[in-house]
């Protein structure tokens, strides 16, 4: 690392230590006064200031990093955001670029928590990347201000970039880290400001896709429609990647904090070394895993990845396995889906998927397990308050779980509240792998079994539950559902109902690719809230609520109508 290297590191250091948003953002944008400055200034915090640097190894970024009062062990990770932009400018491979990112804390001039974003690509001594450090610290493109959005709405989010904007700053550019979960807006400040940095930094915390297109929007030469439809063609070769990562029980064969290396890899998995190293270099672009920069051909297992292990709780291995099996076959003759509102599956196979896996029980036991691989979206369930009042009542209250699969929900449900029994209706072949499932979490003690299908949904119990059960179905054979339902439903007794919302704004959902998976795979459908009122308002029951639960699902809250027998 030379020396004005380290000259600019010490700079950027200074300046975060001694600078504050409400006098730092005038600098910037000049214009930028009295209650709108108060305003920008309460919903972002100055967070740091970035540049890029170019050591020779991570060695010398160390001794760098400590030489200027920084902390030398401050950890990386892969920054996808600037390694992409510096291939656009110097038209190179971005495979070609190792870009870590590492934030190095300082404190503001009343203490604050904050970081010099330091950027490190790594050139070594004769490396043709040279001529790249040498323009890049000429102009010093990554040079920026950054400021934390407080509270990451997306409507403020709006908003601070319409202000932004107002004042003269010129959207250049941004994207979402999937390894940090944030979205980076970034800006060109006016050609007046005077704090000696001509680039600002928006960051919201979380997925913001949606502000983030408009954003890039407004870049001149951002849009690169060949290359973003060359990105979706190529869709399918990620779900292969991710199935065959798994298929192989590679997760299973690496660690999170120290590297493996190909051969040893490749002799753990019984893989081809080459054939492996391509493998996870794609996989390494989707954060799945990360190429350790001081182990050559050594990978360490990211937290994304880990998702994919057999042995975890929550393990999302068998979706990878079913999306990239059964389904995938299917989606494959998606045009029949769309020529004739038939689903595609059942034209392939010759019969309904339920049908299908109940033949082939290697294939049921596959679909349950990936059911349960979305457990993570039932935690929050126990606490709902028809649950909980439920489990506080005197005498002891009935969950009845409809076509409840391997039982998971019912499992945590009982779990959570001792006091509580639980009734799981299911398709005979699948109630002995429930009462399985309900028994190793404990609980099944507390539990009947009803073999049967929604005819035989039982009488008497004080709170119901439909999860995910809806969407496999259209509004005739939904109406009828809910009918069975409300029919075994006493006067007191509550409906859950778990499902994906369609938005009724348009905006960018998980409900609306799901859709059109149901369609293909199942011949059900989503639906949003209002769609979901009527259907319980034709079977005599009414919508009373609804509460967001992870993964972008909801539980809606029904009970009888007044009156309705």
């Amino acid at each position: 690392m030379l020396l004005d290297d380290a000259a600019r590191l010490r700079a950027a250091a200074a300046f975060v230590r001694e600078h504050e948003s409400l006098t730092l953002l005038p600098l910037l944008l000049p214009g930028l006064h009295g209650p709108e400055l108060e305003s920008v200034a309460a919903h972002c915090r100055f967070a740091h200031a970035g540049l890029l640097l170019f050591p020779a190894d991570a060695q010398d970024l160390r001794r760098r990093l400590a030489d200027c009062g920084l902390a030398a062990d401050t950890p990386s990770h892969p920054s996808v955001v600037v390694r992409e932009r510096l291939a656009r400018r110097h038209r190179r491979d971005a495979a070609d670029l190792d870009v870590r990112i590492l934030r190095p804390r300082v404190h503001g001039p009343a203490g604050e928590r904050r970081a010099v974003e330091v950027f490190a690509l790594t050139v070594p001594d004769g490396s043709d990347l040279e001529p790249i450090a040498a323009h890049e610290r000429a102009r010093g493109h990554e040079a920026h201000l950054a400021f934390e959005l407080e509270h990451p709405d997306p409507l403020v989010l709006r908003g601070l970039c319409a202000v932004l904007t107002r004042h003269g700053a010129r959207p250049d550019g941004g994207g979402y880290n999937p390894h940090e979960d944030g979205t980076v807006l970034y800006f060109t400040a006016p050609a007046d400001a005077t704090c000696g940095y001509r680039r600002l930094e928006l960051y919201a915390p979380g997925d913001h896709r949606d502000a983030l297109a408009a954003h890039l929007d407004q870049h001149p030469g951002a849009n690169r429609p060949a290359e973003t439809l060359l990105h979706l063609l190529t869709g399918a070769w990620t779900t292969q990647a991710l199935a065959a990562f798994a298929r192989l029980r590679l997760p299973d064969a690496m660690d999170t904090t120290a590297a493996t290396g190909i051969r040893e890899l490749a002799r753990r998995t019984g893989t081809h070394p080459d054939g492996l190293a391509t493998l996870l270099r794609y996989l390494t672009m989707l954060d799945v895993v990360t190429e350790d920069a001081e182990e050559q051909d050594g990978f360490r297992l990211t937290p994304l990845g880990c998702l994919l292990r057999a042995d975890l709780p929550d393990s999302m291995r068998p979706l990878a396995l079913m999306y990239a099996g059964p389904f995938y076959r299917s989606f494959a003759a998606l045009e029949h889906t769309v020529r004739t509102g038939l689903p595609a599956f059942d034209h392939l196979f010759g019969e309904n998927h339920f049908d299908h896996f109940a033949r082939h029980p290697e294939l049921a036991d596959l679909f349950d397990r990936s059911m349960a691989a979305s457990s993570r979206m039932f935690r929050p369930i126990p606490a709902h308050p028809v649950i909980t009042a439920a489990a506080q009542a005197p005498a002891p209250m009935t969950v009845v779980d409809v076509a409840g699969g391997n039982g998971e929900l019912l499992g945590h449900v009982l779990t959570a509240h001792p006091s509580l029994r639980g009734t799981l209706l299911e398709r005979p072949h699948a109630v002995e792998a429930a009462r399985r499932s309900l028994d190793a979490m404990g609980c099944g003690d507390r539990c009947d079994y009803r073999g049967g299908d929604f005819a035989d949904v039982p009488h008497g119990g004080d709170v119901y539950v439909l999860s995910r059960v809806l969407h496999d179905w259209d509004d005739d054979r939904c109406r009828e559902i809910l009918r069975h339902c409300a029919r075994a439903m006493p006067a007191h007794a509550d409906l859950l109902i778990v499902e994906r919302l369609l938005p009724t704004d348009g905006s960018p959902s998980l409900a609306t690719a799901w859709d059109l998976h149901m369609r293909c795979n199942v011949g059900g459908r989503e639906r949003s809230a209002e769609h979901y009122a009527r259907l319980l308002e034709d079977a005599g029951l009414e919508l009373r609520g609804r509460t967001s639960l992870p993964l972008e699902a909801h539980v809606l809250h029904a009970r009888k109508v007044p009156g309705e027998r």
